[in-house]
């Protein structure tokens, strides 16, 4: 016999896995594949779900465990949620999208991520870290690295994880150099400016 606590937590399992595929359903209507940037986009701008910085956070954590596929310029759901029915006037709450739990085809067998080990057939340990696009004629060229080591220690973030949103903002300006990425993320954790430009002389 099931008892009365499990029950309830499959049930509360079962709501979250729900909300997630009603999320991933909605932003890949239509589409096969999306940048992480047009998910960040529709989940904060368009949604109003989340702010900018928790929906970047959304993806990674996503991503993490299992919930989407691919490198951050091309990403796809898992499966196909399509056939997830979202009622009227509903959105999600942002803490499951935050921090998810991880994916799983049977919603009697998921529990939340601290629960449960990671599965490696279902969720890729290690996920590749997009490359910095470094111009040959960029004098500025060869601090990329220094830059990037010093926001990691002074904004607490891993050297992965800096690298990985200088590479978002390349892609998104485009005409941006590695070292111009890697100052906007200095500027967006905050970090002081004069000693971001001491570190790229």
């Amino acid at each position: 016999m099931v008892s009365s606590r499990k029950l309830s937590k499959v049930k509360a399992v079962g709501t979250e896995n729900a909300d997630i595929k009603r999320v991933l359903a909605l932003c890949f209507r239509g589409q096969e594949t999306l940048d992480a940037l047009d998910i960040e986009r529709m989940l904060s701008f368009d949604m109003g779900w989340l702010t900018p910085d928790q929906a970047t956070e959304a993806i990674q954590a996503l991503i993490r465990t299992g919930w989407l596929i691919g490198e951050e310029d091309s990403l796809w759901p898992i499966e196909n949620f399509q056939s997830s029915v979202t009622p009227l006037g509903w959105h999600p709450r942002p803490e499951r999208l935050l921090n998810p739990i991880i994916f799983s085809e049977d919603f009697t067998q998921s529990l939340p991520v601290d629960e449960r080990p990671v599965n490696s057939s279902k969720v890729e340990q290690t996920k590749s870290i997009p490359n910095l696009q470094a111009a040959d004629d960029d004098p500025r060229a060869g601090t990329t690295k220094r830059l990037l080591k010093f926001i990691a220690r002074s904004s607490g973030l891993s050297s992965e994880e800096v690298q990985r949103r200088a590479a978002r903002k390349q892609r998104a300006l485009q005409h941006v150099t590695a070292w111009m990425a890697l100052a906007l993320v200095a500027r967006e954790q905050g970090l002081e400016m004069n000693s971001v430009i001491e570190a790229l002389s």
